[in-house]
């Protein structure tokens, strides 16, 4: 399913529809350096046309540690840094400005010269950025916290045409966001989504037609891909997109998809068959929190479970500021459902 977004926006960022996890607390920034293969770190700046050279940061919003926004920092304003649709062998990362001002992403040398940051190869949605050596040589491009942590700066897509969105009239080829690290994927392809309950056991989380049929909902490891993966409901051999919608509720509805429009429930099921329901409960940045819906309003997490075991986090993720992130089949999607790494490090490290 291909989400398609008509629209010019001004900032790609996201929209606050359920409570925020920690209201009025600071945001965190982290620097963003390529990590040279001598073990140093390279400063990555953007630069005007002038030759204002300014800092870039990925922003850490308290509660969200998953996917954080990088941008540069221009004086009192930040700029969306992104990669543009581009027809080159590898993809341009840039800052854009005011009325759309185009500003150079370069990695800088103890020397001061300066190395081009591409988009250099996709694993399905991920699009791998490194800074470029002399010598062709790749240099993986991290965010880095005050307390030493690293995140993997990456370019993300949500959709599967090559404009992504447009900011002005710059179009978009994906959104450069800070991600944790992720083990390198193992051919896995597959993996199981659950709820967990308070006595550690898997619930199974189903996709339920309007004649009650239950439908397996899966994450997917495309390419190697283990830093977003999409959540798909398998509907007589078709994958439909997993979402949560645009709703005035108080908990947001996590749903299922079809073409025309069609509307599957998402729920979470107990060993002895209780539906529990599957919502978004709260909001961090970009982050959507999806939890099951049990007895008494306990919320068990969600996961993504992979054959040996490994534990993804199942989240709602934000690209765009709009409350509206997209239409399929004329319903309006507010958040992707994605299986993300997940996070240990406390909020501010």
């Amino acid at each position: 399913m291909i989400m398609r977004f008509n629209r010019q926006l001004v900032l790609c960022g996201a929209a606050m529809l359920l409570g925020p996890i920690t209201a009025g607390a600071a945001d965190t920034h982290w620097l963003v350096k390529a990590v040279h293969p001598e073990g140093r770190t390279l400063d990555v700046k953007a630069f005007d046309k002038e030759g204002g050279a300014y800092d870039i940061k990925a922003i850490e919003e308290p509660g969200n540690l998953h996917l954080m926004d990088v941008k540069a920092f221009a004086g009192d304003k930040t700029l969306p840094v992104k990669m543009l649709v581009s027809d080159d062998v590898y993809a341009p990362v840039k800052a854009i400005g005011e009325n759309g001002a185009i500003l150079d992403v370069k990695a800088l040398t103890d020397d001061g010269k300066r190395l081009d940051v591409k988009g250099v190869s996709h694993s399905g949605k991920i699009v791998h950025i490194k800074a470029i050596g002399p010598d062709g040589a790749f240099y993986g491009v991290k965010a880095i916290s005050p307390a030493g942590h690293l995140h993997d700066v990456k370019g993300v897509k949500m959709s599967d045409e090559p404009v992504e969105c447009k900011i002005g009239d710059v179009a978009i080829h994906a959104h450069i966001k800070a991600l944790p690290q992720a083990e390198a994927g193992t051919g896995e392809f597959k993996w199981h989504v659950k709820a967990i309950d308070p006595q550690g056991r898997f619930l199974s989380v189903k996709a339920v037609d309007k004649n009650g049929v239950k439908h397996d909902v899966k994450a997917f490891e495309e390419a190697g891909n283990r830093h977003i993966m999409d959540i798909k409901a398998l509907v007589e051999g078709k994958r439909l997109p997993v979402k949560v919608l645009v709703s005035d509720d108080r908990l947001a509805p996590v749903k299922a998809i079809a073409p025309d429009g069609t509307i599957l429930d998402v729920k979470a099921f107990t060993p002895d068959g209780v539906k529990l329901d599957v919502k978004g409960v709260s909001q961090a940045g970009n982050i959507i929190n999806i939890k099951a819906i049990g007895p008494n309003g306990a919320t068990y997490g969600v996961k993504a479970i992979s054959p040996s075991g490994q534990l993804h986090d199942v989240k709602g993720v934000k690209m765009f500021k709009e409350r509206v992130e997209g239409k399929i089949g004329g319903v309006e999607i507010h958040a992707h459902i994605k299986a993300l790494p997940q996070v240990v490090a406390p909020a501010g490290q």
